[in-house]
């Protein structure tokens, strides 16, 4: 989704396991008010708050955040059409796992049933 010339743009997420709000503002080039905002927006983007309903973000949500930032101000989506587009990537990668999932099972129980004939 990310183009290599918006990741040449971008700091490299470090290796922490959760960052504040103030560092995804600064990974992301977003201003937080952005970032709280867009959780309402986007369902899947739901950071960690712990005392005094701090917000702590992990890598994904990072990425998350990167992807939606892209789709918005480089492609030009709505709001409404990256929703939409985060949603559809997901569930085409869920159908092709499920494919996966089927053609397995099904060779297994051909392989059992060759079993069971001979």
């Amino acid at each position: 989704m990310l183009e290599a010339s918006n990741n040449n743009e971008l700091p490299v997420i470090p290796g922490k396991r959760y960052f504040t709000i103030g560092e995804v503002s600064d990974l992301c080039d977003v201003k937080p008010h952005v970032l709280r905002y867009w959780e309402q927006e986007f369902p899947k983007l739901k950071p960690v708050k712990r005392r005094g309903n701090r917000r702590y973000y992990q890598r994904q949500d990072v990425i998350m955040i990167r992807q939606i930032r892209s789709l918005l101000y480089e492609h030009g989506y709505t709001i409404g059409g990256a929703r939409q587009k985060l949603d559809g990537e997901k569930s085409k990668e869920d159908v092709t796992r499920s494919h996966q999932i089927v053609n397995q099972l099904r060779t297994e129980l051909e392989e059992v049933l060759d079993i069971l004939k001979s």
